[in-house]
């Protein structure tokens, strides 16, 4: 299959699906509660059916808002709005109804697809005002709502009969046309919508698929956690169609260790946040052998330390190696199914110690970069040659080059159309061609395998890959009368802390602060709260450092100088 023949994500769908059993089960739920199964042929039928409904109320390249957990409809749902000729628009489940309706004003979408009723609650009164709103289509049936006439649920329209001639099947798509829009936080701290093209996906999963050959013998499984309105997710999820794969739904994250068990994948994806708790986790365990069995463990490590970077072992350690595969690294693999072949690590830096610690112990993980601008993929480690204090070559098709001042520039047709409604941002990070990501790096001359230093613009990306915004939670701090000035920590950890410094009437009020901040976390989304909190006496000035001349923060001058004060938060 040479995914360059393709024009479109929905060529590729239908050419896969033709290739398939089409009584073979796609798509899999695994919630005790809605358990549902779709074969490709039912997928096929539905896609369809749903795509009818939002033609008939979309005009092309219309925007479609979709507000949904992890679950088969999700994909189903968006494959129906590219096949519509409309513009998947994903939202997080997490965000506010203030969130909603930034994202719902700014792209003003035709068709919302709401799974539940906790969803559409947050969605409810902005449903009501917004005239643009055609059609809402829900997953499940909602309780309580106005504008009936407005509503369609899910089975009433998989149910009707469709006939052959009213298949969408003649679209003028090209690779060059929208496929999506992404909203990411920017640095003003308005969110951005990104909008990425059916040939940036197209060519992310060329790569992808370069990545995967090795790993596939045969029909692989997927378990799907990581939110799809997450952009490494979203383009996961077209890879697993590239593949012919089988796909769990996890149902969620608190049973995700049950649901791995249960499904037994071939392939997870997943944040370093995931990799920091697995790694916790296994060697707390270790931790608490004694005698052979922690002996065994310790030469396990120090073994697949040596193995993952090429060094020589002598006739006793190649024995020894043999002995561990089978004692330790093959009971870890059951762990998770038994048939796990590789972790695939993105949305974030992953820590080398624990990157080269699960290698060691026989979970194969593969670290990539990439941001939501490029589709998100850049580069990722090969199983042949994992070098985990990189993130791998570039994707074939990607251009990648080191500006003077370090920056890393990428180039290819995975670069983003530009930021939607925003031309002059759009500008401002891609010059001649090439994205200005705001990551700092360099390239090993030996291999060609970027390594990732440093990163320039002012975004956090938590241990879970979201992308967090400083500013906009800053902003709001500091319009406290309780708070003089502040600067928001987080980069790489669970949750955000904040360093505060309070107005000259607030000094010794540490309690009035914290009320402060509880109140403007109500109207932050989870990943945004602030969960703890310290107070300095020492005003961030230009004087001292800590300020530029146009009265910015220098964050990384802030960090450096409270570094342990910031880390001490995260070992509680």
């Amino acid at each position: 299959m040479n995914l360059n023949e393709f024009n479109s994500l929905i060529d590729l769908y239908f050419y896969q699906a033709k290739k398939q059993n089409p009584q073979s089960i796609f798509l899999e739920w695994l919630n005790p509660q809605n358990k549902k199964r779709f074969t490709w042929s039912e997928t096929s039928s539905n896609i369809y059916k749903l795509a009818k409904i939002i033609k008939e109320n979309i005009v092309d390249r219309d925007r479609c808002l979709l507000v949904s957990e992890n679950r088969p409809e999700w994909l189903i749902s968006d494959i129906a709005v590219m096949l519509a000729n409309g513009i998947t628009v994903p939202a997080y489940t997490t965000y506010t109804e203030n969130d909603y309706r930034y994202l719902i004003e700014d792209c003003q979408p035709s068709v919302i697809i709401v799974s539940n009723n906790e969803m559409h609650d947050k969605l409810k009164n902005i449903i009501e005002e917004k005239d643009f709103i055609k059609r809402v289509i829900t997953f499940e049936k909602i309780s309580s709502r106005n504008y009936k006439n407005k509503y369609l649920d899910f089975n009433s329209i998989i149910e009707s009969n469709l006939s052959e001639s009213d298949k969408i099947k003649n679209l003028n798509l090209k690779r060059t046309s929208p496929a999506c829009i992404i909203y990411t936080s920017g640095t003003g701290g308005n969110p951005k919508g990104v909008i990425l093209s059916h040939g940036g996906i197209l060519n992310n999963l060329e790569g992808a698929c370069e990545i995967l050959r090795p790993l596939i013998n045969k029909r692989p499984i997927f378990l799907t956690w990581l939110p799809l309105s997450h952009s490494y997710e979203h383009t996961v999820q077209f890879a697993q169609i590239a593949v012919g794969a089988k796909v769990f739904y996890a149902e969620k994250i608190e049973k995700l260790l049950d649901n791995i068990s249960e499904a037994k994948p071939t392939i997870m994806t997943a944040v370093p946040r995931f990799y920091q708790n697995l790694y916790n986790k296994i060697n707390m365990n270790m931790k608490k052998q004694t005698g052979l069995k922690a002996k065994l463990i310790k030469a396990t490590i120090f073994l697949g330390r040596k193995q993952l970077l090429k060094q020589k072992m002598n006739l006793f350690e190649k024995f020894l190696n043999f002995i561990v595969n089978f004692l330790v690294r093959k009971k870890i693999k059951k762990q998770f199914g038994g048939n796990l072949r590789a972790f695939v690590s993105g949305g974030g830096a992953l820590d080398r110690e624990i990157g080269e610690f699960l290698n060691a112990i026989g979970l194969p993980t593969l670290q990539g970069y990439g941001l939501t601008e490029t589709s998100p993929i850049v580069s990722c480690n090969p199983i042949h040659k994992i070098k985990v204090e990189t993130v791998g070559p570039p994707f074939k098709g990607n251009q990648v080059k080191i500006a003077e001042d370090g920056e890393i520039l990428v180039k290819g047709e995975n670069v983003m159309l530009g930021y939607w409604n925003k031309k002059e941002d759009t500008k401002k990070v891609i010059k001649e061609g090439w994205l200005y990501t705001g990551d700092i790096g360099k390239i090993d001359p030996e291999d060609g395998y970027l390594i990732i230093t440093d990163r320039k613009k002012d975004i956090i990306v938590n241990a879970g890959g979201d992308n967090i915004s400083p500013a906009k939670i800053e902003n709001q701090l500091s319009n406290s009368s309780a708070i003089d000035q502040c600067m928001v920590y987080g980069d790489g950890k669970k949750y955000l802390v904040a360093l505060i410094v309070p107005s000259k009437e607030f000094k010794e009020q540490k309690e009035k602060i914290s009320e402060t901040i509880n109140k403007i976390n109500e109207n932050l989304t989870q990943i945004e709260k602030i969960k703890n909190f310290y107070l300095i006496n020492e005003n961030f000035s230009i004087e001292n450092g800590l300020l530029t001349p146009t009265m910015k923060v220098k964050r990384n001058k802030v960090i450096t100088k409270y570094k342990n004060i910031l880390e001490s938060f995260y070992k509680k």
